[in-house]
């Protein structure tokens, strides 16, 4: 049985980055950063429970993916460049042919953004991962709810629902071919998060918030922080193939709440169209644009005819949902 150093330098040690804001990492009571002059620290917090964020049993190679990259969605839409993470891990057992590949996971995202672990804790426990997230962005540069102006555009990255149609695919609730349900489930497992497209809506994008939860239900927080309604075209919210296969109804329902997307939803003046298309296409990423912001509060949202589409807010809770219901 590995004792807890042997795990954390088998899997988990690796040495800071030349010249990088990491002076020093794992190995002390603390690390040490340094930005640079000039920029703040852009800091946020996730953490996922065996049996309530994924399945018992998931696969470790994706889970080590999605733990980090939901960490990275939070960082895109504040417009952050990352830098580091630390990692928290309660384990019910030391068991290498799980670690080897879940830290092979992290480390393959982590790579791919520059961002290093830099400390954290481990312990024994039911399986629980918490990792918080660490870039910088100057003041101005930030892009925070509350920025949104009446008349802006609302738009979204990616596609939205596949994720949440896998799950009600896993969980026997609907049934899929096997070819869109494992479309479904890779938007599901391994998330993209858009740190590049963050990037690229700096001193574009007025607001933003990564969509989490549900469409819907996180709008709603944007919205409240900038004193603003929206008004949404349902039949212009972008699918994934296999959402894009469902009954209108379920279509509608699942991009407006079902959360796991990890896709930006920002706002930009309605005079820097172009420039978001242009942000898009630089940083790879399908953008839409779904409605506009006004003066209110609320969310309406109707079809491509002029009529409204109920919506009730059924966006994930973790208070009471889980994996099982």
């Amino acid at each position: 049985m590995l004792s807890e150093f042997e795990l954390i330098d088998r899997y988990f040690y690796r040495p800071p980055r030349a010249n990088g804001p990491v002076q020093l990492g794992i190995g002390d009571d603390c690390a040490l950063l340094l930005p640079p002059s000039g920029e703040l620290l852009a800091v946020s917090t996730d953490m996922l429970v065996e049996g309530r964020h994924f399945f018992a049993g998931a696969n470790p190679h994706d889970l080590g993916h999605k733990v980090l990259a939901v960490n990275l969605s939070d960082l895109a839409a504040m417009g952050a460049q990352p830098i580091a993470f630390t990692l928290a891990l309660a384990l019910p057992l030391a068991d290498p042919t799980w670690l080897q590949p879940f830290s092979e996971g992290l480390f393959q995202l982590a790579d791919a953004y520059g961002i290093e672990l830099i400390g954290g804790d481990t312990t024994r426990g039911p399986l629980t991962i918490s990792i918080t997230v660490m870039g910088r962005v100057t003041k101005t540069d930030a892009i925070k709810r509350s920025g949104a102006q009446a008349g802006d555009e609302l738009w979204v990255s990616g596609t939205l629902g596949d994720a949440r149609l896998a799950l009600e695919a896993l969980q026997g609730h609907r049934a899929l071919s096997p070819e869109l349900l494992g479309k479904a489930c890779e938007r599901l497992h391994r998330p993209t998060p858009r740190v590049s497209l963050g990037l690229a809506l700096r001193g574009i994008a007025s607001a933003a918030i990564d969509v989490s939860d549900g469409l819907y239900g996180d709008l709603n927080h944007l919205l409240s922080q900038s004193s603003l309604a929206a008004t949404i075209c349902a039949d212009d919210l972008p699918l994934g193939e296999a959402l894009a296969s469902q009954p209108t109804d379920i279509r509608y329902a699942m991009a407006l709440n079902g959360g796991d997307d990890y896709e930006l939803c920002f706002s930009a003046p309605a005079n820097k169209h172009q420039a978001v298309l242009a942000a898009g296409k630089h940083s790879k990423t399908n953008v839409t644009c779904i409605g506009k912001l006004d003066l209110g509060s609320g969310i309406q949202v109707h079809d491509r005819n002029g009529a409204m589409v109920s919506v009730s807010n059924q966006s994930f809770d973790h208070f009471t949902e889980n994996l099982s219901s």
